[in-house]
């Protein structure tokens, strides 16, 4: 058997080969082929691998053989963005190149500009009489920077820019060839060479939109009326349908099987030896039909640019993209260009994207991202959140903010510390997940209440909260209580603690108390010394007895029950207006109540648990949660029921009830294995104590970007993917699961199907990374090796 940790990479590279040739096929039996052929790969024997391809044999679905990842370097891409100037034109890059010295050329809309490698700011290269608009850039082999402009061509050679003699400007494309330089325009093309500047008689058109040397002697020449071959001797156009997919040519490049790769209207024409070989449009993963310009990487990738961002063809197959604000100052892309250390440099609409990689492993990545935790998303007295930015896009200024949602979060972060300490024994993880808990205890105690808890918590002094109070008038009422029948008019969320330090908000949630009671477990059963344990136990008493004394219900100090926390029978089972809450609010209620019963022993507390099973079928309603009508479903709850899980599963003592949650556990990740979440799948496996679903795991891991602002990504641009309705029908989403690398950042209570979301004044917490690496790292899943 091959190490687990080659495995897995082989996999990868297995799958991304493979996956262009799926097209065509059902998904589930390219799935099916694939996981047949893993096996025989892995295993290695031309026994089994008869036997596993053989008629009905079951395949090895999702690689369930790969347990372990062993945490080597991978590389890591991140985006530096360098916008040139102030106005439109200055910062319309419309060519770059890259010399031996990392300093980096272009033309814009404005003039021609430099940067060095170590430096941020451009310098303008000529005086600003002869700047103007700019098209072209290109370096030779001897690093002569040559730069076609408005008023003719420019070269930049010991450090002096001279205009060059003999051509009639303006010249739009300039490109290197082992004979010379040629610059070509609407006027003619030039050969620029020791012997002086020759024109070229080419019969060509005035559109020149590019050119590229054959090697041999002749130009290929993309413009607006095809692409042309032309030598000294002979003009080649090619432009018919069944030659190019459009006579707009804007890019050319060789691959590096000298295949010519040819971008513009339409998408992508390879040619090989001057026929069409292949073509390469939305449904070969091009976000958009508009193909700007192509260039080949050092590694051999193909990356074609196009007006919605830029996409990454490897020699193995496989695709990638990059897009919004996160990669790239504008997705309009019209140049490429690579640096010694491969890198990528894209002249964009708005500036120049640094697209870069560096070696990085999962530890070091925890590291980074823990940092960033510390530095920016820790708040008093201990929540973990996301903080907001004045200037959105820009972390050098940040403030702290609040959220609905602080005790769910910080919930999680106290789950990833008590998973870290489990993994590490490290006292900073252990006197953090303390803090983290005495937080969320707090939130309790601040209401004054026998307990009900608060959402969150801020110091009195703050004069700016999120969704502050407000009035109601009756009409307003009388309008959202047509519009949502179980709608509360809350018009104070705010209220001043009695010592005086905090605001605290009200209304909580259900989402609130699944999360709450996630983190008490995994701190109970990981972290918490037997007097600490004590305090637990009367914690969650309290708050589970408040729901008893209540019917079932958070009550606010209104002595009505808040918006949605509700999980009473008489509400879930007797109230129509609660049919949408019933199967999910059961299964919610029975884990509050067995965590309850298995910390503290208290009988009341499985009286009352299997009184909701056996008289108010609290487990049949849990049982539908699978059909769930699609005008109730929404993503959330399916992150309430991954919270809640692992306190059904293993405090549960009876072997029939537990072989039903178990059951309905395994149900549920098969039907949730297509989001691909590392979170959902750590939680199945500790759970279940199971090592499953570590592939797609890794690899949400490895490809979530090192950028937590929460730029807007808007997928409805795209034309490789398509706007449906599912899973929920009132949300707008793609039929394909972004990967992480081209989602907003992730907050793992929303849905990751959707199609727009985002917004850059925010810098989210990394949790929701930080969580499932440390639950694979304690459940041995993912093994570091340092």
């Amino acid at each position: 058997m091959m190490p687990p940790r080659f495995q897995l990479n082989l996999y990868r590279h297995f799958r991304d080969f493979l996956k262009p040739y799926a097209i065509s096929w059902r998904y589930g039996v390219w799935l099916q082929k694939i996981s047949k052929l893993w096996q025989c790969i892995c295993i290695g024997g031309i026994g089994l691998f008869l036997w596993t391809c053989a008629p009905g044999t079951q395949s090895d679905q999702n690689n369930a053989s790969v347990t372990t990842y062993i945490d080597t370097p991978f590389e890591q891409e991140y985006h530096e963005p360098y916008p040139v100037g102030q106005d439109d034109k200055t910062n319309e890059v419309r060519s770059i190149a890259v010399d031996r010295q990392g300093v980096v050329w272009i033309a814009t809309g404005s003039g021609i500009f430099s940067k060095k490698a170590d430096q941020h700011e451009w310098t303008s290269m000529l005086p600003p009489t002869e700047q103007g608009p700019s098209f072209s850039v290109a370096i030779d082999a001897q690093s002569t920077v040559w730069v076609g402009a408005w008023n003719g061509l420019y070269r930049y050679k010991n450090h002096i820019f001279d205009q060059v003699a003999g051509l009639e400007a303006p010249i739009a494309a300039v490109t290197a060839a082992q004979e010379g330089v040629y610059a070509l325009g609407p006027q003619g093309a030039w050969l620029i060479n020791e012997k002086g500047t020759q024109k070229k008689n080419y019969t060509l058109p005035h559109a020149i939109r590019n050119a590229l040397s054959d090697n041999q002697g002749g130009l290929w020449v993309a413009t607006d009326v095809g692409l042309y071959h032309v030598t000294d001797q002979a003009t080649t156009l090619f432009q018919k349908t069944d030659e190019l997919l459009s006579a707009s040519a804007k890019g050319i490049a060789f691959d590096s099987t000298h295949n010519l790769w040819v971008a513009g209207l339409g998408g992508v024409t390879v040619l090989q030896q001057e026929k069409p070989k292949q073509v390469i449009q939305p449904a070969q993963g091009m976000p958009s039909v508009f193909a700007t310009c192509v260039e080949r990487a050092p590694n051999g990738s193909m990356w074609v640019g196009t007006e919605t961002g830029v996409v990454r063809y490897r020699p193995d197959g496989s695709h990638s993209l990059r897009f919004s604000r996160r990669w790239l100052l504008d997705d309009h892309v019209n140049d490429i260009a690579f640096d010694a250390e491969g890198n990528a440099w894209v002249a964009t609409t708005k500036g120049v994207s640094a697209i870069k990689r560096r070696p990085m492993t999962l530890a070091q990545k925890q590291d980074y991202f823990y940092d960033v935790l510390m530095k920016r998303h820790i708040r008093s007295p201990w929540i973990a959140g996301q903080c907001r930015l004045p200037i959105p896009g820009d972390v050098t200024t940040w403030e702290s903010d609040d959220d609905d949602n602080d005790g769910e979060y910080t919930a999680n972060y106290l789950a990833m510390e008590c998973f870290r300490y489990a993994a590490t024994k490290s006292p900073d993880a252990k006197a953090k997940a303390k803090k983290a808990f005495d937080f969320l205890k707090l939130l309790q105690e601040v209401t004054g209440t026998d307990g009900f808890f608060a959402r969150t918590i801020v110091p009195a002094t703050w004069t700016r909260v999120d969704d502050g109070n407000r009035t109601f008038t009756p009409r307003e009422r009388a309008d959202e209580l047509v519009k949502e029948p179980r709608f509360k008019a809350v018009e104070i969320r705010w209220r001043k603690s009695a010592d005086g330090k905090w605001l605290w908000k009200g209304d909580t949630s259900s989402d609130e108390l699944c999360g709450h009671m996630m983190g008490y477990y995994v701190y109970y059963e990981l972290v918490a010394d037997e007097a600490e344990k004590v305090v637990i136990r009367k914690h969650v008493a309290r708050i589970v007895d408040h729901l008893i004394a209540n019917d079932f219900s958070l009550t606010d100090i209104d002595e009505k029950h808040t918006r949605w926390g509700v999980w009473s029978p008489n509400r879930l089972n007797r109230d129509p207006d609660w049919a949408p809450d019933r199967n999910q609010n059961s299964m919610e209620l029975l884990a509050f109540l067995k965590l309850a019963y298995y910390v503290t022993g208290k009988p009341i507390y499985e009286q009352h648990y299997r009184r909701l099973i056996d008289k108010e079928g609290y487990l049949d309603n849990m049982a539908k949660i699978d059909q769930q009508n699609p005008a109730w479903f929404i993503y959330f709850d399916v992150m309430l029921a991954a919270y809640i899980y692992p306190i059904l599963v293993r405090c549960e003592k009876d072997p029939e009830i537990r072989s039903f949650y178990e059951s309905h556990m395994d149900k549920w990740l098969a039907q949730r294995k297509a989001d691909k979440n590392p979170l959902i799948n750590f939680l199945y496996c500790y759970s279940r104590d199971k090592k499953v679903e570590l592939v797609p795991s890794i690899d949400f891991l490895v490809d979530t970007p090192l950028d937590l602002i929460n730029w807007t990504v808007d997928h409805t641009k795209r034309e490789d993917v398509s706007i449906v309705r599912t899973p929920v029908l009132d949300e707008l989403q793609v039929n394909e699961l972004p990967p992480a690398s081209i989602r907003t950042v992730v907050r793992w209570d929303k849905n990751p199907w959707a199609a727009v979301n985002g917004q850059p004044d925010i810098e989210r917490e990394p949790v929701f990374w930080l969580l499932p690496y440390w639950m694979g790292r304690y459940l041995g899943m993912i093994e570091d090796k340092k």
